[in-house]
Parts: C-alpha cells; sequence; structure tokens
C-alpha cells in the first residue's frame, strides 16, 4: 500500500423507508449517531421531540455503535417501564478509493460492510415475537435523571 493514497469513501445513504422495522408511525425521530456526535446534546433534543412523535429510532455504525447504545439506554432509563424497544442489527456497504501513486498502477477499490444497529424506542405497543424485542424492565428509584 505505499504506492498508493487514500482517496474518497462512497457510502450506502442512509434512507427511512429501508429501516428494518415493521408499521413504522408515519412520524417518528431518527437520531442518527456518529463518532463525534455529543451525547447529551443528541440527547436533550430526541428527550424535547419525544414527545411529540412517542417514537424515535437510534442509528448508528461502526465505531459509534456503543455510544448509540448509551443514547437509547439513558433514554429508556429516562421514560422507566412505559417504552417498547426493538433492536436489529445489519450492515453498510462502504466502498474505499485508493489512488495510486505511480501512473502505470490501477486505482483499487475496497469493499466493506460495516456493522450498524437500529434501536427503536416507542410508547406504542410492540409485538413479543417481532425478532429483536426486548422487554423493558424496572427501573431503580436511585436511577438519577438527566439534567440539563
Amino acid at each position: 500500500m505505499d504506492n498508493y493514497r487514500k482517496g474518497k469513501n462512497a457510502e450506502e445513504p442512509l434512507e427511512r423507508n429501508k429501516l428494518p422495522f415493521f408499521n413504522l408511525p408515519e412520524k417518528f425521530l431518527w437520531m442518527q449517531v456518529r463518532g463525534g456526535t455529543k451525547i447529551r446534546n443528541v440527547l436533550n433534543f430526541a428527550l424535547e421531540k419525544f414527545a411529540e412523535t412517542q417514537c424515535i429510532v437510534w442509528t448508528g455504525f461502526g465505531p459509534s455503535i456503543g455510544k448509540t447504545i448509551t443514547c437509547a439506554e439513558i433514554m429508556k432509563r429516562e421514560y422507566g417501564n412505559s417504552l417498547y424497544q426493538v433492536t436489529k442489527l445489519s450492515y453498510r456497504s462502504v466502498e474505499e478509493f485508493w489512488d495510486p501513486i505511480l501512473p502505470e498502477l490501477d486505482q483499487l477499490v475496497v469493499k466493506r460492510q460495516i456493522p450498524m444497529i437500529h434501536i427503536l424506542l416507542t410508547k406504542n405497543l410492540v409485538s413479543k415475537e417481532e425478532s429483536g424485542y426486548q422487554q423493558s424492565t424496572t427501573v431503580s428509584p436511585f436511577t438519577k435523571k438527566i439534567k440539563n
């Protein structure tokens, strides 16, 4: 790889109609968490808007999966037993282009599948038979709420 320089990346676009959930309402909040996302900022926004939509999908891929799970867990703690959760795992396609430094070499294209997680939290009833359903748990009285 000494004779190549990293070029652009072509990522598969994230689209609402490709989310892996059945019976999503027309109006829901979709939070896409990235590596540089500040948890406090997205949570404050999500908690404000959740009252209007009653349904939120947290999405993250690659290194931001842990941050996505953290956001969903904090939100579940905030709302207690009133939320239903469905978690789905998938992959996102990414093509990396490597440009040659020497003119006689060809451009390389590396295709990767990056793991991705989608977490649906909703106040609407979800079928327990749906794949990825997670039962809500009792919240400890010692749990602190997020403060602005």
